[in-house]
C-alpha cells in the first residue's frame, strides 16, 4: 500500500507538474494571430472547438478540460477576440473571462455631414456595412426614428466596436450619444433664450460648429445669430447655403448661390433652417444655449481662424475692408 501510495503522489505530482508546464506554454497559432468568434449561449465545449477551429493548434478537449477545472468555465464572455502569438492556455482563459475582446475604433469628427458620417463607417476596418445601399429614411426605421432626418443626429466622437460588429449598432451609439449631450445642454440654457426646443438648438449649434473652429469665438457667434433671430434679421450664414446646394457646390460660393432659394438658405428665408446641417460638439451645443451677450450683428473672418464682430453695418463694411479685401 505504501508502494502504491508513493506511486500514486509520484504520478499526481508529474501530473500537476506538467499541467503547469503546459498552462504556461505558449500555444500554437496557424498565424501570427487569429480570430475567436464566440456566439451568446455556446457551451463551454463549443469555445474550445471554436479556439481549434479558428487557428489555434490545441486538442480542444484539452483545452476544454483546463476551462472547466478552472472553476471560471461560466465566466467565458461572448465576443471576438484576437489570439496572438505569445498566448498561453492560462492568458488565453483570462482574455475570455475579462471579455477584452479584440476592438476596432472609428472616428466621427465634429463638422461631418451625414455623407462624411457614411463614408467613415464604409471604411472602417472589419466593421459590417448593413447600411450600404440603404436610403438615410431607411437607416433611421432600422435606429428606431422613422421620419427623422438624420443631419446632425449623431454625436461626433471616437465609438470603438468588436470585429464583425454592425454599423448601426455604431451609428445607434452615436445617436443616443448626441441626444444626452443636447439634454444635459438644454438643461444649461439661459433662461431669456430665443431657442424655443432643444431641436432648434441642435440646429442652431450646427451652424456655430460650421461657422468656427476656434472655441473662444463659438459664444460670440452664438450671440449675433441671436440677436438676429431676436429682430428678425436673416441669419445670412454661408454654411447653410453650402448645405443646400448639396453636390452642385463646387467649392467657390457665388453671389448666385446665395439667391437661389432652398430651404437651408438663410439669405432667402428667414429664422433657422429646417434641419441641422452638420455634427455640432459639445462646446458648439453649449454654445447655442449659452449665447454670449454682445449688440454684434455681424462678424467677418480676420483669416487666422478668428473673427472681428460689428455692432453695426458700417462698422461691419470697415471689418470686412480690412481683413477680406486688405483696404
Amino acid at each position: 500500500m505504501r508502494r502504491l501510495l508513493t506511486l500514486f503522489l509520484i504520478f499526481a505530482a508529474l501530473a500537476g507538474g506538467a499541467a503547469v508546464w503546459w498552462l504556461n506554454q505558449t500555444l500554437v497559432l496557424n498565424a501570427d494571430s487569429v480570430d475567436l468568434s464566440i456566439e451568446p449561449g455556446t457551451s463551454v465545449r463549443g469555445v474550445a472547438l471554436a479556439a481549434n477551429e479558428a487557428g489555434v493548434q490545441v486538442n480542444p478537449s484539452l483545452l476544454y478540460w483546463w476551462f472547466r477545472m478552472s472553476g471560471d468555465a461560466r465566466l467565458i464572455k461572448a465576443g471576438s477576440y484576437e489570439i496572438t502569438a505569445d498566448a498561453t492556455p492560462r492568458s488565453l482563459l483570462r482574455k475570455l473571462v475579462r471579455g477584452e475582446e479584440s476592438l476596432r475604433a472609428v472616428t466621427l469628427v465634429e463638422g461631418w455631414n451625414f455623407s462624411q458620417v457614411r463614408a467613415a463607417l464604409s471604411k472602417a476596418e472589419q466593421l459590417r456595412q448593413d447600411t450600404r445601399g440603404l436610403e438615410a429614411d431607411s437607416i433611421m426605421n432600422s435606429l428606431g426614428r422613422p421620419g427623422l432626418h438624420p443631419e446632425g443626429r449623431f454625436y461626433p466622437d471616437t465609438y470603438t466596436y468588436a470585429k464583425g460588429s454592425s454599423d448601426l449598432a455604431v451609428l445607434k451609439r452615436a445617436l443616443r450619444a448626441m441626444d444626452k449631450r443636447l439634454d444635459e445642454v438644454w438643461r444649461q440654457r439661459q433662461p431669456n433664450t430665443i431657442l424655443k426646443t432643444p431641436e432648434q438648438a441642435l440646429i442652431l449649434a450646427s451652424i456655430i460648429e460650421k461657422e468656427t473652429g476656434r472655441t473662444s469665438d463659438r459664444a460670440m457667434i452664438s450671440g449675433v445669430f441671436t440677436n438676429r433671430l431676436r429682430i428678425g434679421m436673416m441669419l445670412q450664414t454661408d454654411p447653410t447655403v453650402i448645405y443646400g446646394l448639396g453636390e452642385d457646390f463646387d467649392g467657390n460660393l457665388r453671389r448666385r448661390h446665395l439667391q437661389a432659394d432652398t430651404p437651408w438658405n438663410t439669405y432667402t428665408r428667414g429664422g433657422l433652417p429646417p434641419t441641422p446641417i452638420a455634427m455640432p460638439g459639445k462646446a458648439s451645443l453649449l454654445a447655442a444655449v449659452q449665447p454670449a451677450p454682445t449688440k454684434a450683428l455681424y462678424f467677418v473672418s480676420r483669416g487666422d481662424g478668428t473673427s472681428q464682430f460689428s455692432a453695426s453695418l458700417e462698422e461691419h463694411n470697415r471689418a470686412v475692408n480690412k481683413f477680406q479685401r486688405g483696404q
